[in-house]
């Protein structure tokens, strides 16, 4: 729902640098093309999911979805580099699994987790790319961040750390 999210920017006049992908499964990179034409910003996107990214259009229509024709990505992240977004700094993990070029932004005590980990869940690895071995150690990296650490996952409700060692099923997967 690309309106949305530039009625947000517009409404709140944010300057927009990046759009960041967390993965390239179609239903968290729909918007990228709308966003990037209202508001310039660069596409990032971790290279291990480039191949899923080119073809995200034939991977929408396989749901009944139709994708608009994609930007090429503007920059590579990988594991350890730093974004600063605003006033916050946060460091890339690369946390495979659910995808193998899916990314975490950690910092400034809370992650985004896109669809590595939701509240009391984790994301599916029957997609296309998904390991099921991959996930369970960016599973654990997360996991073994501070307690404190609030997790804001690409779908549902907000967690943290501690509630995730707590309640999340795949506790005991590891």
């Amino acid at each position: 729902e690309p309106e949305r999210i530039i009625d947000v920017i517009e409404d709140r006049k944010l300057k927009v640098n990046y759009i960041i992908c967390t993965h390239a499964h179609f239903d968290h990179i729909g918007a990228v093309p709308d966003i990037k034409e209202k508001t310039g910003a660069k596409l990032v996107i971790h290279k291990n999911d480039l191949e899923l990214y080119s073809s995200a259009k034939d991977q929408a229509s396989l749901w009944g979805y139709d994708l608009e024709p994609l930007p090429s990505p503007d920059m590579f992240v990988v594991e350890g580099d730093e974004m600063v977004i605003g006033s916050l700094k946060f460091k890339v993990l690369h946390t495979p699994g659910h995808s193998p070029g899916g990314i975490c932004l950690y910092g400034e005590g809370i992650i985004l987790t896109g669809d590595t980990v939701f509240a009391g869940s984790v994301g599916r690895t029957d997609f296309y790319g998904g390991s099921i071995e991959e996930l369970k150690k960016s599973f654990k990296r997360i996991i073994s961040l501070p307690l404190s650490v609030k997790i804001f996952p690409g779908h549902g409700d907000l967690s943290t750390v501690k509630e995730e060692k707590e309640t999340n099923f795949f506790v005991q997967e590891l």
